[in-house]
């Protein structure tokens, strides 16, 4: 089985916005999906590691993915990603995405328990199993899983089990890796590095997926725009630029910096929920 969808240009990674008391805000969500389609971002990968989905219980991830569904039109696409540690609730996660009609599901590896690579094959499997007409990414995101994979194996094995194996998150700064995934024309390759961004373009990419098109989604439209054209010096310039401001968001805490932004940006989405700490006003 493949699918039509093919995610393109900018795709945000959007916040999952809270309460001030750390609880669940839906309401919120209206408001994130109108500042990114006047943006001009291309779509929307929500409760993913920008989403906070480790820290949401199952019943906020679901209510999350509704929000989003009424916040949006048909010709915005939302990927959701329901993977975890435990299984039985990323296929229930993945069936309700099925439901309500999610342009496709994505799933990054366990991070307690680390599987083989057949393993977790076997794993995304039995997920993608429960969203039979769902297209299905693997979320490659080794910083915050602790697994490298070969993720050009992973695609090769997975598709023989896997029928609706779509193709990568690709949250991985192993750009051979990344050529390799590409060489595959059959996947769908959406590269996760905002501060690479330039990098991914010229090897081939087509779509990207990241925390800092939220709110500055116009500077890496110049990006793109410039190397389109063939401005390499202002491509260049300009991600720099995105380089200098990953560094400060980083030096006070990504997650917690970034949902400040979106504060400064018009769209309140409250603190992050603990174990991570908000900023103060300092």
């Amino acid at each position: 089985m493949r699918f039509p969808l093919r995610l393109t240009g900018l795709v945000a990674a959007p916040h999952t916005p809270m309460n001030a008391d750390g609880s669940l805000n839906p309401d919120a969500i209206a408001l994130q999906a109108e500042l990114l389609q006047e943006a001009g971002v291309n779509g929307a990968f929500i409760c993913g590691t920008t989403g906070e989905s480790l820290s949401l219980a199952v019943t906020e991830r679901m209510t999350v993915m509704e929000a989003w569904e009424l916040a949006v039109d048909e010709d915005f696409p939302i990927v959701v990603h329901v993977g975890g540690n435990s299984l039985v609730e990323s296929r229930a996660l993945a069936a309700h995405a099925d439901e309500c009609g999610a342009d496709a599901i994505a799933v990054m590896a366990p991070n307690f328990f680390k599987p083989t690579l057949d393993d977790l094959i076997a794993y995304c499997g039995a997920i993608a199993e429960a969203a039979p007409d769902t297209p299905f990414y693997y979320y490659d995101i080794p910083t915050m899983t602790g697994m490298s994979i070969p993720t050009a194996r992973f695609l090769e094995q997975a598709t023989k089990s896997i029928p609706t194996l779509h193709g990568i998150k690709f949250t991985n700064n192993d750009l051979m890796s990344l050529q390799e995934c590409l060489a595959l024309k059959d996947f769908d390759i959406v590269f996760g590095y905002d501060e690479l961004l330039l990098a991914g373009l010229t090897l081939g990419v087509h779509g990207a997926v990241g925390s800092t098109y939220n709110f500055a989604a116009p500077l890496y439209q110049r990006l793109i725009d410039a190397f389109e054209r063939g401005d390499l010096a202002t491509a260049r310039q300009t991600q720099l630029q995105s380089v200098r401001m990953i560094r400060i968001l980083q030096d006070v805490g990504f997650s917690r910096a970034s949902k400040a932004m979106m504060q400064l940006m018009g769209v309140d989405c409250g603190p992050v929920r603990l174990p991570l700490r908000a900023m103060t006003e300092a």
